[in-house]
């Protein structure tokens, strides 16, 4: 398996974007991002400055409907 890097949230909008993802609504600090085809949802936190730890990104992955090799050649 491959290792997650920590990343920030632009980065990871950005890839999820490049996946079909597109921006359904923020609330505060969270982003949701839906697939307009599937209708899968996942929500990314906003956080100016800080990063978003491997645990919490492996969940963004996993309710993206990605593999973690798919969303690092995404990057």
């Amino acid at each position: 398996m491959s290792e997650i890097p920590s990343l920030n949230a632009r980065k990871v909008v950005r890839a999820l974007k490049r996946a079909g993802f597109v921006e359904d609504r923020q609330r505060g600090s969270h982003l949701v991002l839906i697939h307009p085809v599937s209708r899968v949802r996942t929500v990314v936190p906003v956080h100016a400055g800080r990063t978003i730890k491997t645990p919490l990104l492996r969940s963004i992955i996993r309710e993206a409907n990605l593999s973690v090799e798919e969303f690092l050649d995404l990057l």
